[in-house]
């Protein structure tokens, strides 16, 4: 939406937009993903509220130039308050015509599409399955569309830094990203800065991409390429500090702080798998705090590592991926015999089997409720965006302390990979995490199954401490001494308690909160397509439509009053990246007739799918 123009001395209109969508697309070693987070940098700084989709290929080294290598990165940055990164783009940038056939179909009618000229040739075009070439048809014609040899400019511009032509030809995602930042009056300093920092060893590198990034920019000032340039205002948020953050940052960032102020060491047990990894290559930076990462042989080995270090006293973590968690699933139900805490994170992808590897789903939801043998109960809770995943980890290790039984915290690709702006909170106002050991057997025998009448939790005792022996394993407890029983009743009473247990954490949750209606249609959802839904919602309540929704982050339990909510509605529709797992647990649950929206495309929502099924279900009442 234009909000008002002006035109430049040197006769350049500038137009003053609230909102623009631009997706970078191109091979895999285009640089897209770099692209789009220096833009992505430089925008935040400049204080507009974004969001950002990264879109990774799933195959992995797919030969270059064909559509299954074809890398993407989006980002929606606004004056106003942003949910997702958005649906169709207003901007195109397509590298290579296979980055062109595959993003084409989602640029809006009229938008602009800056293409690199240099990548058409006859077996680009073959590679990319075009029969003729788009440039030379009128395929191009519903949109504002510049053909740019940037493979020829770029090289021209490096041309006296005797650097060999492959490394020039790697320089051209940077002359793109200055055209970029001429056509939206960026400042060009952050990556700069990014530039000399990274390439600080290799002068020649630093010179070459500095010279790209000028060029790309002075290129359009000079030659007027662009006759309209866009700016957009700096976004009314909060005051406050804040920083760019990916879902996994965020997540490796809750734990440490998790982990000061509860006073206890921080483990991760893991295995690296996408898209999870990266909490690994996190956590492995902050040693400075107490951290210890292991990188074990195999996900089972991962968690056992965790397992033990809770035992021996740490707050224990172990990340993964939906495979992953299927071998660690005896594992997890020897935490929940032994009830010890223990935070088991899932970075969600498609599947099943290895499935879409980089893409994203919410695919986990059953598995984590019921993905056990036996009877093993846990605390299962879920991040709503990048940002929620300080808070939602930072729950997790109170939970999972508290209440001495594993929780499960469900992420997926989508929340991993994308960032938002995040508000840094004040160390002094995080909640306090008590943790209390216990050191002092009283008279007569310690007894590790002990149970604390308001938590039912079981003391937690460090081996070694004098008169705290005990047993621990995977074999039934007797309800007290924690010897292995095979009592019928015992174990009747064991399972029930540790299952009571779970439901009682119900009384330590805050309501749930319904945003907009309080009657009518209630949107329902979990996990990443908060963004989705509250925009649509925003977008149905603005053309008075009564709608309401509610979010969940308690998974297992479920706040107390959501069924008074769910059956407050005249209906409920749960749009979900799965069949419907949620939606068959609010069923099961609540004895409730629900409306599904399922998208099981390895993409997140877009708020134009949801809008449109509101829209629907309204106009049926």
């Amino acid at each position: 939406m234009t909000i008002e123009s002006q035109v430049t001395g040197a006769g350049t209109q500038v137009e003053t937009l609230d909102r623009v969508t631009i997706r970078f697309a191109g091979d895999s070693g285009d640089g897209m993903q770099l692209t789009g987070n220096q833009f992505t940098t430089t925008t935040a700084l400049e204080g507009c509220d974004l969001a950002t989709f990264p879109d990774y290929p799933a195959e992995i080294r797919a030969p270059a130039g064909t559509l299954a290598g074809v890398s993407g990165f989006q980002i929606n940055f606004s004056s106003e308050e942003v949910f997702t990164p958005g649906d169709a783009p207003d901007v195109l940038v397509a590298m290579n015509p296979a980055a062109l056939q595959v993003n084409l179909k989602d640029l809006k009618s009229g938008g602009i599409l800056i293409i690199n000229t240099d990548s058409f040739k006859t077996n680009d075009l073959r590679k990319a399955k075009y029969d003729e070439n788009p440039l030379e048809d009128d395929s191009l014609s519903g949109y504002r569309t510049f053909k740019v040899e940037l493979t020829t400019l770029t090289r021209k511009a490096l041309e006296a830094t005797g650097l060999a032509t492959r490394d020039v030809d790697r320089c051209k995602n940077f002359f793109a990203l200055g055209m970029m930042y001429y056509l939206y009056n960026r400042t060009m300093e952050s990556s700069l800065e990014w530039i000399r920092s990274k390439f600080k060893s290799k002068p020649e590198l630093l010179e070459a991409n500095e010279l790209a990034l000028r060029a790309g920019f002075s290129y359009c000032e000079v030659n007027e390429f662009f006759q309209v340039t866009y700016q957009v205002p700096r976004a009314k948020l909060t005051p406050g500090s804040y920083r760019n953050v990916n879902g996994n940052e965020a997540l490796a960032l809750g734990l440490v702080a998790a982990s000061v102020k509860s006073g206890l060491p921080l483990f991760q047990g893991t295995y690296p798998i996408t898209p999870a990894s990266d909490i690994l290559h996190e956590l492995s930076a902050y040693k400075r705090f107490g951290v210890l990462t292991f990188q074990a042989e195999d996900e089972i080995a991962g968690i056992g590592a965790a397992i033990g270090a809770a035992y021996a006293g740490n707050l224990a973590v172990t990340t993964t991926s939906g495979p992953g968690m299927a071998l660690k699933s005896e594992f997890m139900g020897l935490a929940v015999m032994v009830e010890l805490p223990l935070i088991i994170i899932n970075i969600q992808r498609g599947g099943p089997s290895t499935g879409l590897p980089t893409k994203t789903e919410q695919s986990d939801l059953m598995q984590a409720m019921y993905g056990r043998h036996g009877e093993a109960p846990m605390i299962v809770i879920a991040a709503r965006s990048s940002a929620d995943c300080f808070d939602t980890v930072y729950e997790a290790a109170r939970l999972t302390t508290r209440y001495m039984t594993p929780v499960i915290l469900l992420s997926d690709g989508y929340i991993a990979n994308g960032s938002e702006p995040w508000k840094l909170p004040k160390v002094a106002d995080l909640e306090d995490i008590k943790v209390e050991f216990a050191t002092n057997p009283g008279e007569g025998r310690f007894m590790p199954y002990s149970r604390n009448p308001k938590t039912f939790a079981r003391p937690w005792a460090i081996p070694g401490t004098p008169g705290m022996e005990h047993h621990v394993g995977g074999l039934e407890k007797d309800h007290l001494t924690g010897n292995v029983s095979y009592d019928p009743e015992n174990h009747h009473e064991m399972v029930n308690l540790r299952r009571d247990k779970v439901y009682r954490i119900a009384d330590d949750l805050p309501p749930a909160e319904v945003e907009g209606d309080d009657s009518g249609l209630l949107v329902l959802g979990w996990g990443s397509t908060y963004g989705a839904i509250a925009a649509a919602v925003k977008m149905a309540r603005k053309q008075g439509k009564k709608v309401g929704h509610l979010h969940l982050r308690y998974l297992n339990p479920m706040q107390k009053n959501v069924r008074d909510i769910l059956h407050h509605y005249d209906k409920v529709l749960i749009p979900e990246m799965n069949l419907g797992q949620l939606a068959r647990i609010i069923h099961e649950r609540y004895q409730l007739e629900v409306y599904k929206l399922d998208k099981i495309q390895g993409k997140p929502f877009m708020e134009s799918e949801i809008l449109e099924k509101i829209l629907e279900l309204v106009e049926e009442n």
